[in-house]
C-alpha cells in the first residue's frame, strides 16, 4: 500500500474515531436512573449478595458501557472496512439489503457483509443474512455477464480459519483485511491511527464517568436505601416490576 493511500485512510480514521468517543460521553450524560435501573434484573443482584449502593450502580454502569461501546465501535469498524475497500481495491458500498461491499477482484465478484466480530449473530440474524445472500445472488445471476459471485461474511477481528460452507465465504481478521486492502500487514498497521489521541479521550471519559457515577450513587441511595443505609430490596423490586394496583382492605 503506497503512502498516499495510507494517509487517506489515516485521515478517515482521525475524522471518524471522534464520533465513537463523543458517543461514549453522550451515553453517560443522558443516563437516567429510572430507565437505567429498570433495564436490569434486581433478583440477580440480590442473589449475588450485592449490599452496597455503589456496587449495584457500578455493576450496571460497567455492563452498559461495555454493551454500548461494542455496538458503536463495531459500526466504526464496518464503515472503515467499506472505506478501505473502496480506496484500495475499488470496492463499492452496496445498496443491496444485508450487503455492505460489492467488490470485483481477480475475476470474482464478492458480495461482502461486514461484521465487527464473530459473535455478531443469533439464530434469527444468521437466517436473515443467509436469505440476504441468496436474494442478492439470485438478482445478479439474472445477467449472464455477471461471472463468478462469492457471497462473503467478513469479520473484522479473530484468527479463525477461512471457510466456505457452500452458501458464503466466512473470512476474518488478517485474511479479511488483506482481501479488502491487498495488504497482509494492514490489520496490524491500522492500530496506530485508531489510537490517535486515545489518551486525551480516555481522560475526558473518566471525568464524565466519575461525575455520572456520583450522580447515580446519590440518587440511588436517596430513593432505594433505608434509614440504616441498606438497600431496600422490596422497594427496588417493586419499582422495577410492580404493575398491579394495590387492593384496598375490607
Amino acid at each position: 500500500m503506497d503512502k498516499s493511500t495510507r494517509k487517506e485512510i489515516e485521515k478517515f480514521v482521525n475524522m471518524n474515531i471522534g464520533d465513537f468517543h463523543s458517543s461514549r460521553l453522550r451515553n453517560l450524560q443522558k443516563l437516567n436512573l429510572d430507565a437505567f435501573v429498570k433495564s436490569k434484573n434486581p433478583y440477580l443482584f440480590r442473589a449475588k449478595n450485592v449490599t452496597r449502593a455503589s456496587e449495584f450502580i457500578d455493576g450496571l454502569l460497567q455492563a452498559r458501557i461495555s454493551s454500548s461501546e461494542e455496538t458503536k465501535f463495531g459500526s466504526f469498524l464496518e464503515e472503515l472496512a467499506i472505506f478501505v475497500c473502496g480506496i484500495t481495491c475499488g470496492g463499492q458500498k452496496s445498496a443491496t439489503t444485508g450487503i455492505d461491499i460489492d467488490l470485483r477482484k481477480d475475476g470474482i465478484r464478492y458480495l461482502i457483509a461486514v461484521k465487527s466480530g464473530k459473535n455478531w449473530s443469533n439464530a434469527s440474524s444468521m437466517t436473515n443474512q443467509r436469505r440476504n445472500f441468496k436474494n442478492a445472488v439470485q438478482v445478479l445471476k439474472q445477467s449472464k455477464y455477471v461471472g463468478e459471485v462469492q457471497p462473503t461474511l467478513g469479520i473484522c477481528y479473530g484468527n479463525f480459519k477461512t471457510a466456505n460452507n457452500g452458501l458464503f465465504l466466512h473470512i476474518g481478521g488478517q485474511s479479511f483485511w488483506n482481501l479488502i486492502s491487498g495488504d497482509d500487514r494492514f490489520y496490524v498497521d491500522i492500530v496506530e491511527p485508531i489510537g490517535h489521541q486515545a489518551e486525551e479521550h480516555a481522560e475526558a471519559f473518566k471525568r464524565e464517568l466519575d461525575r455520572t457515577a456520583n450522580r447515580l450513587h446519590n440518587e440511588f441511595f436517596t430513593r432505594f436505601c433505608d434509614s440504616r443505609g441498606e438497600i431496600d430490596w422490596s422497594r427496588l423490586v417493586h419499582f422495577v416490576s410492580g404493575n398491579l394496583k394495590v387492593r384496598s382492605g375490607g
